[in-house]
């Protein structure tokens, strides 16, 4: 279980972290999301001891991080590193090294993670002979390789094709069904709304929203309504507490409303003269709640 108490970091004048505070136990995947410049980056630097922080503490297991904790960490950063002129295997190797792991532990692995991820290549080819993605994935299998019990993913899906992000999704999963902490940023809402069991927004440093997914979105109200029904847009959008309507290409319609009781005067409406095909009433996405909550901040993380 990894546990933040109170963390704080400034670099100057500018509070990167704000006495954010969260827990992540075994088997969990917890969404860490924000926009550029938000403390996410920062966070991860702090728990892997890339910073010293100015207050509070990270806990693993109920106790301070030692030197050795680090071994059992998987860190993807969002800036790769990776070394061109080497080859997959000798780079594998390496990061195990790394993390305590001897040559016979990780050589006897690396077949195995090269064909779940399925890298196009052998194992003696340099990576600067890889495509992009490949790249990424081999970067993916130095993060996982040594066993971790805690992952940390930044940015994970850059450069990953949708067949290639599946396969991530997929080791994720996989983690969870191991035990394992996991935690990861992403700009995809729609990654981190099916993969998480609980998130974290984060604004300037300051934890914002917290809870799983369906908690945040209820907490905004079902706001958001789809009809498909005998009425048109103009007797919808003069209806009091309906903010706007579109068409949508189906001929349904998307409403945005005051508040979810308006949703009932709406149904009295369209279902006046019996049924209708669709009325789903449902809360804000994630996306449209990250942009309600983002404004307009774009500072230098």
């Amino acid at each position: 279980m990894l546990e933040i108490k109170g963390l704080t970091k400034s670099f100057g004048d500018f509070v990167a972290v704000n006495d954010l505070s969260l827990t992540i136990h075994d088997g969990e995947i917890l969404g860490l999301i924000g926009q550029n410049g938000a403390g996410k980056t920062t966070t991860f630097r702090l728990i892997l001891d890339f910073l010293n922080a100015d207050k509070g503490e990270v806990l693993w297991n109920g106790r301070k991080i030692t030197s050795d904790d680090y071994n059992v960490i998987g860190y993807l950063p969002e800036e790769r590193g990776l070394y061109s002129k080497d080859t997959i295997e000798n780079q594998l190797l390496f990061f195990g090294a790394l993390r305590g792991k001897s040559k016979e532990e990780i050589n006897g692995k690396i077949d195995y993670w090269m064909k779940k991820f399925e890298v196009k290549g052998k194992r003696t080819d340099k990576l600067k002979s890889l495509s992009k993605g490949n790249q990424q994935k081999v970067q993916l299998i130095a993060t996982l390789i040594h066993e971790p019990k805690l992952v940390i993913l930044d940015e994970p899906f850059s450069g990953l094709d949708p067949v290639n992000a599946d396969l991530l999704k997929t080791a994720v999963a996989e983690l969870r069904e191991k035990n394992v902490c996991v935690i990861f940023s992403d700009h995809n809402m729609d990654n981190v709304e099916k993969m998480v069991d609980s998130m974290i927004m984060v604004k300037n440093g300051e934890k914002i929203l917290d809870g799983t997914v369906r908690e945040i979105r209820e907490s905004f109200g079902r706001t958001k309504l789809f009809i498909e029904a005998e009425v048109s847009a103009e007797e919808l959008s003069k209806i009091d507490g309906v903010l706007d309507v579109k068409t949508r290409q189906d001929g349904s319609f998307e409403l945005t409303l005051q508040n979810e009781e308006v949703g009932k005067e709406i149904y009295k409406l369209v279902t006046k003269n019996g049924y209708i095909p669709m009325f789903n009433q449902q809360p804000p996405t994630l996306e449209e709640i990250f942009k309600m909550k983002a404004g307009n901040v774009n500072e230098k993380e």
